[in-house]
């Protein structure tokens, strides 16, 4: 596709899509940006009917028609049956979302994995390519109420023979995590992402806190249970980046999510990252993104660039 033609992007996330329309995939400026609720609740065909209602509103408010759209999903697409997996919004998961949306909106579609368009996006338009434009292998960290990864290397996202590249969330970490949506237990995701930060707090506590308040209230030494909480991300973010690093090496990890805003994964975390990191020093930058919520979208547009 020439590089100068609008790109049209859709990030699929839970709760919300939004779609952006940009004006080339050599910066940022946007014909187009808005969002809609997912509604997910009422039920996979109305998630679809969603996403036609968006576009027809992209496509009334730019003038313009699509070529091809691409969707950042919070799954991936099964290559032998082109069905979806994985999805932690698991009303995806089993239906052939491609197919469904090309029918629906009778355009062509591309697919791919939303911390897949995350790191691509901080590649192209982000942190790595304000901080590290050397940097040929980065790897892209999600951490919110899941955790997901996304690899890219010299400017393309790399997939994978089964589409699960960079899906360290669900490498196994600790049996104290408990069963996860996947099927395990113990995985990276049932340990540090936010929802298991929350739930270990109520556990040990016997009553509920946000995240941002059991931040707050380990760092002013108010509450033992909301630094034990703390102790435990640092200590289990070190251990299992450590085996990213140790498989794929990058040259830098952006980490983004909500649990990605908590400082000390910059300082305390990197400290518990060097003690397990298959090498003398740790010289990986672990860094945070510059694209904000954006970061989704943009990446979704990259697709089809």
């Amino acid at each position: 596709m020439n590089s100068q033609k609008p790109l049209w992007g859709i990030d699929m996330g839970g709760t919300k899509l939004e779609g952006t329309i940009l004006t080339s995939a050599a910066h940022t400026q946007s014909i187009f940006r808005d969002r809609i609720p997912t509604e997910a609740d009422n039920g996979y065909d109305h998630v679809i009917s969603q996403v036609k209602k968006l576009v027809e509103v992209m496509r009334k408010q730019s003038g313009l028609k699509p070529e091809r759209i691409g969707f950042g999903t919070p799954g991936i697409a099964d290559r032998q049956t082109g069905l979806m997996k994985n999805c932690n919004s698991t009303i995806l998961n089993t239906k052939n979302l491609k197919q469904d949306l090309e029918n629906t909106l009778q355009v062509p579609v591309v697919l791919a994995n939303d911390a897949n368009c995350f790191a691509l996006s901080e590649t192209k338009f982000g942190v790595v390519s304000e901080r590290f434009p050397t940097a040929n292998v980065v790897f892209g960290v999600i951490m919110g109420s899941g955790v997901g990864g996304g690899i890219v290397v010299d400017g393309k996202i790399i997939g994978g023979l089964q589409g699960i590249a960079g899906e360290w969330g669900h490498n196994f970490l600790d049996d104290s995590g408990g069963p996860c949506y996947c099927g395990k237990t113990g995985c990276v995701e049932t340990v540090i992402s936010g929802t298991s930060l929350e739930r270990f707090y109520r556990e040990q506590a016997g009553y509920k806190k946000l995240l941002k308040d059991i931040v707050s209230d380990a760092q002013s030494n108010r509450d033992p249970v909301a630094q034990k909480t703390i102790e435990r991300l640092i200590h289990f973010f070190g251990l299992a980046l450590s085996v990213v690093i140790n498989i794929l090496d990058p040259d830098v990890i952006v980490v983004g999510g909500g649990v990605g805003n908590i400082d000390l994964l910059y300082d305390r975390g990197v400290e518990a990252l060097n003690k397990f990191v298959f090498n003398s020093r740790l010289e990986t930058p672990v860094v945070k993104p510059t694209l904000g919520d954006s970061a989704g979208v943009f990446g979704a547009a990259l697709l089809v660039s």
